[in-house]
């Protein structure tokens, strides 16, 4: 019972500060950097040389989360060619891509979207941007898609 006392008195204080036996440390002392160079060459080359790029958790043919599934449902329903217009990065095959994404995108979630090198965001905003038409019209700004003809035009 006096460890955990202990402990718990070593822990968070309310001012912000780590303690421990040897000195105060404020408690953004500690950052981690988890982006390497070598992670970051290969995601700048990635969205560089590839028109879209996700990030997810699987393969395109086998999500391994619901929310990286949802992305490419929408991509699909958009008509995005899955075989030869996307470039994807399974991170659960690399801890270091996984973590460097997120610094790199500073953004915190998974599945991560690039359309022509710019970060377009994660499943909540491509799901907010299909609903409203924006991701259409971007994907179809970018030559992701094809126009829509109609079938029986009116004369």
């Amino acid at each position: 019972m006096n460890f955990l006392r202990t402990a718990s008195s070593l822990a968070l204080r309310p001012s912000g500060h780590i303690l421990t036996r040897r000195a105060a440390l404020p408690a953004t002392a500690f950052a981690v950097r988890h982006l390497s160079d070598s992670t970051k060459k290969t995601i700048e080359d990635a969205i560089a040389q590839n028109k879209l790029v996700v990030f997810m958790k699987g393969t395109p043919d086998a999500p391994q989360c619901g929310f990286s599934r949802a992305v490419m449902q929408i991509l699909t329903v958009q008509g995005v060619d899955m075989q030869n217009s996307l470039k994807s990065f399974n991170i659960l095959a690399d801890e270091e891509l996984r973590s460097g994404i997120k610094e790199y995108s500073s953004w915190p979630t998974i599945p991560q979207v690039y359309v022509n090198g710019e970060f377009v965001g994660g499943c909540d905003i491509m799901l907010s941007m299909h609903q409203s038409g924006e991701l259409e019209k971007l994907l179809l700004k970018e030559g992701l898609v094809e126009p829509e003809i109609e079938e029986n035009p009116r004369a």
